[in-house]
């Protein structure tokens, strides 16, 4: 190839294209930029000129497992153009490097970076103007993040924490950019530990302590196409068992049998929905993983067999750390197949958790996951329906738990880890701890189920963890600070291909006000993971405890949640299809809108559902912004024009709820429990407009989904000047509902038409009329008038 003059990337040496590869060769580095998409490619930067071999924890798969995309190379001796579709990639001496898609630039490289082999790595990006940044995790404060330096490294922060935390319990470096006619995302491909700085104005600075300046640069029209092709990239989330989709209730702790019977029996007579107990530390025997203390839980299999028989299941958890203990079976068989990590010096690495002395399992090790997973039976022949993973970060405390404990310190960095072909150390497998954990716990539930859907929960992770498990934010408190930052945190988390999400409702810490909790279980019913949790020593937190009035707003919150799941479940499907998340911004649904770019208090569930919840102390109406096009209120259905800020009526037992104009939002009954009534009668809320929306049923906690036992049912609707025309597609795949009613309840509709419709019952009132009908497989098309 023609040598092209000296430029701010220094000399070009050479380079050549070869397949979806393209290198070039400078004086002071090598870059290849691979074509792994029509819309994704992978830059790699190696000052050396030799770059990394792939890991076997990779969380990408490595890119010859994707199809080659049609690409083409051009040049004109001062620019080279590697085209990939409408997203290319240019060189240009003097200029250069940059990406572009719709005649836009980003991901611009002024100059390369100077980095040494094996020492820390920097590169600056230019930031235009008007351009906004979300995802990147876990995080604290506000929904946009310009003007925020984030810190990729699995920590557990203090109860406390607040929008200046810059490190937690999640890592997932992947920013997704925004801007008018653009979406762009950047995933940095390095598990060491990395840093996002937005501080300095019109940059993005990226940081690493080690590994190699390795990135996955994606873009589209909108976040959403970004979002599905990260997904794509890291992985999708399995579809949950629907009892999962519950409520879910915790405390640290429910310390006996007794206790955890009394709060289902309490949950049942006051007709308050309940899927899930949730066991923390306390029922283990000593805080070792596995076990039971048999004084306080004497018949484990007995309190899960009739838990079950009420429609409940239970949760049990499990921590990183092993007790040592000769005598502790779990300890003695990892001890012998050398499961646990080891220091430097090639001792057990020692250190302190819940069960005081403790050594951690090396996860990186498929041997070891293996293991860890068949330690799971313990809990499965007890009849535990789901395993909560916990301390996975992994948390070392800095002095025994039973003199006080506390303290956030981790494994030693250069403690040696994974398989003996690849040894590497924790300083770069950190950030991976929990994510082999998760996948150790969901791979021994699916074998150890025998056909049944697993359920996890996981307080750490990493870029892919949604492949094992639901993800809580860990440790919050009681504050409406904190319930304020649960929204913008779940939404930045969904963002970043992570749909099932949750937070402690009322909070972990401290003690959450009967006000504070009204609001929280208000937001909370409609998280992906909806569970109330609260900490040793703090007030109790189940629905009743804050009196009548709380109760009722708790039950008639709870209940929306069930009815809606019909709905939640399809949407959970669309997430492990697409990558869709659950609960989304609105800027997810209105790019182009500038309003929607800061917008924190307000979010959708899913494309048709927008909450405006309470964040606030003594609030009692709250300004709501509804987005371009009609708008309906939840309760009353009345219509409302968008475009604009109305006020909003908010008393304690009302949270501002809306459905886009242009829904179809399928509901079922009420109910107390997820197997009480299998969606029937299945309600169609229809909001007049156009729109198109996917009904996924199945039957809701068995692998049989995978042959292709479910049931896709297209819905769709068109408005046309005087006409709303309703089309309900025939059902695709083997499984079929029971016999059951379709209730069609059509808003905004003042006289019904008969065209293609010759039976069932209607009424009508002053907002909606509904019609009652035979749901069967077949296809159905119905005209109203307008």
């Amino acid at each position: 190839m023609t040598q092209l003059l000296p430029g701010t990337f220094g000399t070009l040496l050479r380079y050549w294209q070869g397949g979806r590869d393209l290198e070039l060769i400078f004086d002071n580095a090598h870059l290849r930029i691979s074509a792994i998409g029509g819309r994704v490619a992978r830059l790699r930067i190696a000052p050396s000129g030799k770059f990394a071999p792939r890991r076997s924890w990779d969380v990408v798969p490595a890119d010859d497992d994707f199809p080659i995309p049609a690409v083409a190379l051009r040049e004109d001796g001062q620019s080279i153009r590697f085209e990939m579709g409408a997203f290319q990639v240019i060189y240009q001496r003097g200029g250069g490097l940059w990406f572009e898609f719709t005649e836009q630039r980003f991901f611009r490289l002024e100059e390369l970076p100077a980095v040494q082999p094996g020492g820390p790595l920097a590169l600056r990006l230019p930031v235009e103007p008007g351009e906004h940044f979300y995802g990147f995790g876990e995080r604290s404060g506000l929904l946009e993040k310009t003007g925020s330096r984030m810190i990729n490294w699995a920590t557990d922060p203090n109860h406390l924490h607040g929008p200046d935390v810059e490190a937690m319990y999640i890592a997932i470096p992947f920013a997704l950019a925004l801007r008018p006619g653009l979406a762009w995302g950047l995933f940095f491909h390095n598990t060491f530990r990395s840093e996002f700085d937005l501080t300095q104005p019109g940059e993005l600075n990226v940081k690493a302590d080690g590994g190699e300046l390795d990135f996955y640069i994606l873009c589209g029209l909108n976040p959403a196409e970004v979002v599905q092709s990260f997904s794509e990239l890291v992985g999708r989330a399995p579809l949950p068992p629907l009892w999962s989709l519950g409520y879910h209730q915790s405390r640290w702790s429910y310390n006996s049998e007794g206790e955890v019977r009394d709060l289902v029996e309490e949950f049942r007579r006051r007709k308050i929905p309940l899927d899930a107990v949730h066991l923390d530390i306390d029922y283990m025997d000593g805080y070792r993983d596995f076990t039971w203390n048999r004084q306080t839980f004497p018949d484990p299999a007995g309190l899960t067999r009739d838990l079950k028989a009420r429609g409940v299941r239970l949760v049990a958890i499990t921590d990183a750390g092993v007790k040592v203990d000769p005598a502790y079976e779990v300890y003695a068989s990892g001890q012998a197949q050398d499961a646990f990590v080891r220091n430097a010096q090639g001792e057990e690495a020692p250190g302190y958790v819940w069960p005081d002395d403790s050594v951690w399992p090396d996860f990186s090790r498929p041997d070891v996951r293996a293991w860890w997973g068949q330690q799971q039976a313990r809990l499965l022949a007890a009849g535990v329906a789901g395993i909560w993973n916990d301390m996975n970060e992994p948390v070392v405390f800095d002095r025994p738990f039973s003199e006080g404990g506390g303290g956030t310190r981790t494994l030693p960095l250069d403690a040696p880890q994974g398989p003996l072909d690849e040894r590497s150390t924790h300083a770069e497998l950190h950030n991976l701890y929990a994510l082999g954990m998760a996948q150790a716990c969901y791979e021994g539930l699916e074998h150890g189920l025998e056909g049944e859907r697993p359920f996890a929960l996981c307080r750490s992770g990493y870029a892919g963890i949604q492949r094992w498990t639901a993800s809580w934010m860990g440790d919050n408190h009681s504050s409406w600070e904190h319930l304020e930052m649960a929204l913008p945190q779940l939404i930045n988390m969904g963002l970043s291909g992570v749909p099932f999400v949750g937070v402690d409702i009322g909070g972990f810490t401290g003690n959450a006000s009967p006000e504070l909790f009204a609001r929280w279980i208000q937001a909370g019913a409609l998280f992906p993971f909806c569970r109330g949790h609260s900490c040793i020593g703090t007030i109790r937190q189940e629905p009743w405890s804050f009196g009548p009035q709380v109760e009722d707003i708790a039950r008639a919150y709870l209940r929306l949640r069930y009815r809606l799941l019909p709905y939640i479940y399809s949407l959970f499907w669309n997430a492990s299809q697409r990558g869709d998340p659950v609960m989304r911004p609105l800027l997810y649904q209105y790019p182009e809108d500038p309003l929607t770019a800061h917008l924190s208090d307000q979010f959708l569930l899913g494309p048709f559902l927008m909450a405006a919840p309470v964040v606030r102390p003594g609030v009692r109406a709250r300004s709501v912004y509804l987005p371009e096009g009609e708008w309906y209120a939840w309760e009353s259905g009345e219509a409302l024009p968008g475009g604009q800020h109305i006020l909003a009526e908010a008393p304690l037992e009302h949270m501002p709820l809306y459905v886009r104009g242009g829904a179809i939002l399928p509901v079922g009954p009420e109910m107390i429990h997820t197997g009480e009534k299998p969606f029937s009668p299945l309600t169609l809320e229809i909001y007049p407009g156009d729109c198109e929306f996917t009904l996924y049923e199945d039957d809701g906690h068995s692998l049989a989904y995978r042959q292709g036992a479910s049931s896709l049912r297209a819905l769709r609707m068109q408005r046309t000047a005087g006409q709303l025309r309703l089309s309900l597609g025939e059902r695709q795949g083997s499984w079929r509902p029971p016999a059951r009613k379709l209730v069609l309840r059509i808003y905004g509709v003042p006289e019904y038409s008969r065209l293609g419709h010759t039976g069932g019952l209607y009424e009508r009132n002053r907002h909606r009329l509904t019609l009652e009908l035979d749901d069967d497989r077949a296809a159905r098309e119905l005209t109203f008038r307008l």
